[in-house]
């Protein structure tokens, strides 16, 4: 076969394929054109799920009458004009590509019209080949766009649309991201003649508040944490859902940068890290987040839908993301901030929240390590085990130690228990000045039931206790460091160039990590030393899934997600255990310390460890009032 030019229509056809993927993504590319265009109105019009006709209504500039034939023409744009403008993009669209790939496969209609002017034009085309007409019609500043019969003439492209449903569920989608971004444009929705949702322009925190809960949900709001920070010229704001509000799929997350959502695997990544020890390993947390920074340190052209961004220092926007969401839901505060927060927010909740609300507990699924899984695992390293041993033994709810609550369960009178309960524990606890109140009995066994201000607080004891112990462990365990284990018979593994070059590159992490590794050879590597609490581990696999995340991320946090595996189990086995009796003071000291450990919200494995019920509540469930 020779080498030949492609006819224009089919070279437009192609091109069109690389931007317009289905009805939702017209309405991506003509949404974003009417932003760039300074609307804050749209109006959009769906019928048949796209495939019969987009019409999109705006306020914005509108196009120049001599513009219009050139608006249809590839790569004919006016965001850009020079190579130092693509380095410094601040619009949502830049390449000129979008009218000119949905005029190559629609019916297109244009009518706009500029503040200036006394009259709008009109602008006519069918497909590539069309004629294009250009006429007066009377239409108000802005611009409307109609996209008839989609794929009208690629019948091939056509038979892969899905259902109508399907379709417009897409579109429906695209809308709300976009609307997430853009709380200055007022957007109205229909489907078919019928109205889908309207949103009024936000500008105020209170009214962005409702247009999330629009979008997400009024239990979003109502279950997330609200975060602004800066740093490095890096600023982050938005809402991250507490940990015990969260789903099965990651379907609601969404992320922005300079207020184009994009897909970035560094920032999913910095989340996973972020709830990592407060949430079951098979949920996901929700989120709406705006990342601004230096235009000229982001790239944006390296995806055809423009989805995908590239960083020019990728670790640092990590480590931001990361730090701004852990910081959060390890429960920093600030003067400006309650008190007394809804159930697991740690302290996070603004305030204007007022009402406590009963928090719904998530998964049910529960990790329950074995007794012989954490004997084996304390065995193996006899040092880390005295380690351990010490850090429980100095570990105190208010100098109460585990001990002491072991005697208790074994019927000791409290006047013979070993220990003097400090003065503030025997004071009568003032509850308006703490967050889980006092105590006032244990039920089952299990839980402590309390009363604060707001009504009444139900604490799962082991939970809790959990908590408290992991997270003092973590604290021990950091100031001790990775320690090495040399082993008496060193492991030979074969990886390939690339791993082996990633093994030299990042040479000082893997002695960082707790592993002595050295290449032997052009495909071949040896360990001589491992991480001393991971001795009953596949080595090999270890290895290899380090290498994949610095592949994947430049960094790896493998060997402390098993560490802190460990450290969870022992806190579990080392926490009061159901039926132990607690005296008061004992349980006033414990509802102490969960309110001044980070993430008390929740256990090592993610499960909630305290909820409200507010006065509120009960007066409804005895019909007070009525």
């Amino acid at each position: 076969m020779r080498i030949k030019i492609l006819d224009s229509l089919l070279a437009d056809q192609i091109a069109a394929g690389e931007v317009i993927e289905r009805p939702s993504s017209v309405v991506k590319e003509l949404l974003e054109n009417s932003i760039d265009a300074g609307a804050t109105q749209i109006d959009i019009e769906i019928k048949n799920g796209g495939a019969q006709l987009i019409r999109i209504r705006d306020n914005g500039c509108g196009i120049h009458r001599d513009d219009l034939g050139l608006a249809l023409v590839r790569h004919a744009t006016s965001k850009i004009s020079s190579l130092d403008d693509l380095s410094n993009i601040d619009t949502l669209g830049f390449r000129g590509e979008a009218l000119a790939s949905i005029s190559s496969v629609s019916r297109l209609n244009i009518a706009s019209k500029i503040f200036e002017d006394n009259s709008g034009w009109q602008l006519n085309s069918e497909g590539v080949n069309g004629q294009i007409k250009l006429k007066p019609a009377a239409h108000s500043a802005g611009t409307t766009i109609e996209v008839r019969d989609l794929f009208f003439n690629t019948p091939a492209r056509r038979k892969f649309l899905r259902t109508e449903q399907t379709e417009f569920n897409h579109i429906e989608e695209m809308v709300r991201r976009i609307a997430l971004s853009n709380f200055g444009v007022a957007i109205n929705l229909k489907h078919n003649d019928k109205v889908v949702f309207s949103l009024l322009s936000s500008e105020s925190l209170e009214q962005q508040n409702q247009r999330i809960a629009k979008i997400c949900g009024k239990e979003f709001i109502e279950n997330s944490i609200y975060i602004d920070t800066n740093n490095s010229g890096l600023h982050l704001r938005g809402w991250v859902g507490l940990p015990t509000f969260s789903r099965s799929q990651a379907d609601m997350q969404y992320f922005y940068v300079n207020n184009r959502m994009i897909r970035d695997k560094s920032l999913n990544h910095a989340v996973r890290r972020a709830y990592r020890d407060v949430i079951f390993a098979d949920r996901q947390p929700i989120l709406v987040l705006y990342l601004s920074l230096d235009p000229s340190t982001l790239d944006v052209n390296v995806h055809p839908t423009k989805s995908e961004v590239r960083f020019s220092d990728g670790r640092l926007v990590h480590d931001f993301v990361f730090g701004s969401i852990y910081q959060a839901l390890a429960g920093v505060k600030s003067e400006k901030q309650v008190t007394i927060p809804t159930p697991f927010s740690d302290n996070l909740i603004a305030a204007e929240v007022s009402n406590p609300i009963l928090m719904p507990y998530g998964s049910n699924n529960k990790v329950k390590p074995t007794l012989s899984i954490i004997r084996n695992q304390m065995m193996v390293n006899q040092k880390m085990h005295d380690v351990v041993d010490q850090v429980v033994s100095d570990l105190s709810i208010n100098d109460v130690n585990i001990d002491v609550l072991k005697k208790n369960e074994v019927g000791i009178k409290e006047e013979e228990q070993p220990y003097k309960i400090p003065n503030l524990i025997q004071q009568s606890i003032v509850v308006d000045e703490t967050v889980l109140g006092e105590a006032l009995a244990q039920l089952h066994g299990t839980y402590i039931l309390a009363q604060n201000k707001h009504g009444l607080v139900l604490v799962d004891i082991h939970a809790a206790h959990e908590r408290i112990i992991y997270e003092r462990l973590k604290t021990a365990y950091a100031k001790e460091g990775i320690k090495i284990q040399r082993l008496l018979l060193p492991l030979t593994i074969n990886l390939n160039v690339k791993e082996i070059r990633i093994i030299e590159e990042y040479s000082d992490l893997w002695q960082s990590l707790g592993l002595e590794i050295a290449v032997i050879g052009p495909d071949t590597v040896v360990v001589r030393g491992i991480p001393s609490l991971l001795q009953e581990i596949n080595i090999e696999q270890l290895v290899k899934d380090i290498l994949s995340d610095l592949i994947e991320n430049s960094s790896s946090d493998q060997v402390n997600d098993r560490v802190n595996g460990i450290l969870t189990s022992m806190a579990c086995y080392g926490s009061v255990r159901a039926n132990q009796q607690l005296t008061v003071p004992v349980m006033n000291a414990l509802l102490r310390d969960i309110e001044t450990t980070e993430r008390s919200g929740q256990c090592g494995h993610g499960r909630p460890t305290w909820v409200q019920i507010s006065v509120g509540e009960l007066e409804k469930m005895f019909l007070r009032g009525k």
